[in-house]
């Protein structure tokens, strides 16, 4: 940085992070940083841009990288709804609501670290009664062996 972009020293990246709604400094490109630095010292100059407080650089800067992270910050959004999705329509036996009695000593087979998926499975099976087995052989009105092949 030159001595034109000295306020920027003051930025608090972590704030500019949270105001864009990302989660990590690395998903803002280099060149961005750069490129909304020198147009934030261009428009205000460097003057005036110290006797900022500090809070409000993080907010013009904020807005710059919103203006060029567009394309970013939309493929971000749809990610995070789609992921919000796909968890709502995995949790299908709560959408009707109700209670479910929980015993802690039931969950101490859990394994924290678990894929959420395995973790699901075993709350489903364990407090709502869902077994493993195909749908066909639930709902199959005759005992008969499917094992074998019939000539």
């Amino acid at each position: 940085m030159s001595d034109k972009e000295i306020w920027s020293y003051q930025l608090d990246w972590l704030n500019i992070i949270k105001l864009l709604g990302l989660k990590s400094i690395i998903q803002i490109p280099e060149f961005k940083k750069d490129k909304a630095i020198k147009k934030v010292t261009k428009i205000y100059g460097t003057e005036l841009l110290l006797t900022f407080k500090p809070t409000e650089l993080d907010e013009l800067v904020a807005n710059e990288l919103r203006d060029l992270m567009k394309r970013e910050l939309l493929i971000n959004s749809r990610k995070q709804e789609k992921l919000e999705k796909e968890a709502r329509s995995k949790m299908m036996p709560f959408k009707k609501g109700g209670i479910i009695g929980i015993n802690m000593n039931d969950l101490k087979d859990l394994d924290p670290n678990a894929d959420p998926e395995e973790i699901f499975k075993f709350l489903s099976k364990k407090f709502l009664g869902d077994d493993d087995e195909d749908d066909e052989d639930r709902n199959d009105r005759y005992d008969e062996d499917k094992s074998g092949y019939y000539i």
